[in-house]
Order: structure tokens, then sequence, then C-alpha cells
């Protein structure tokens, strides 16, 4: 069993950046891809960024290529999602996402069902 918690939410303005942060409680992070996926008011959970066990390769969904940045610190079992030049679109439940996998260094899934663990999720609201 994986725990997963996200910090690093709030309201920022358009334009603004914020830094999301998620800790896995995994003896071997290293095994884990992991993912970031949003949820907005009366949408579906879509996929946002995700990147693989060693790092060396990340995805991202198309509105957000260019602005956010996902990377992992597999010392501090702890991946990041960097969010850059915010829009109000952006605004969501951001949650965190974990999966055991220990193959291929560059797989790094983006569907909802391929994940494992998930965590409580962390409110981002962007501010026109």
């Amino acid at each position: 069993q994986v725990q997963l918690v996200e910090f690093g939410g709030g309201l920022v303005q358009a334009g603004g950046s914020l830094r999301l942060s998620c800790a896995a409680s995994a003896r071997t992070f290293s095994s884990y891809v992991m993912g970031w996926f949003r949820q907005a008011p009366g949408k579906e959970r879509e996929f946002a960024a995700s990147i693989s066990r060693n790092g060396g390769s990340t995805y991202y969904e198309d509105s957000v290529k260019g602005r956010f940045t996902i990377s992992r610190d597999n010392a501090k079992n702890t991946v990041y999602l960097q969010m850059d030049s915010l829009k109000p679109e952006d605004t969501a439940v951001y949650y965190c996402a974990a999966k055991y996998y220990s193959s291929s260094y560059a797989y790094a899934p983006t569907r909802v069902y391929e994940y494992d663990y998930w965590g409580q999720g962390t409110q981002v609201t962007v501010s026109s």
C-alpha cells in the first residue's frame, strides 16, 4: 500500500506560478511511475503530466505543455509539478497518482485507470 500526500495548492492570479509536491510512503519509490491529474467542477478527472520511474521520460497534456514541468526526487520520495503562466482554466483539484512498475524506464502512463494509488487532492484556484 502506498500513501500519497499533496502539498502546495492555493489561490494565485493569472500568470502566476505554483509548485505542487507529492510525498509518497513507498519503500521503493523508484519502482513507481508517477502522474498528476486534475478535476475541475462538473468535469471528469483528466491527465496533466506523468514521469517515468527514473525521471528520464515525461509526458504532458497538450494544454499544459510549455507551462508545467513534472520532476521527481527519488531520494526524497517526492514528485513535483511546477506550474507557470497559470490560467483560470487551470483551476481544479490536482491529484497525485502512482503505479508500481519495475520494468521499462520509459513508461509513464497517461490514463486514470492505469494508476493504482491516489492522493487526496489539493485545490488550485487561478483568478483572472
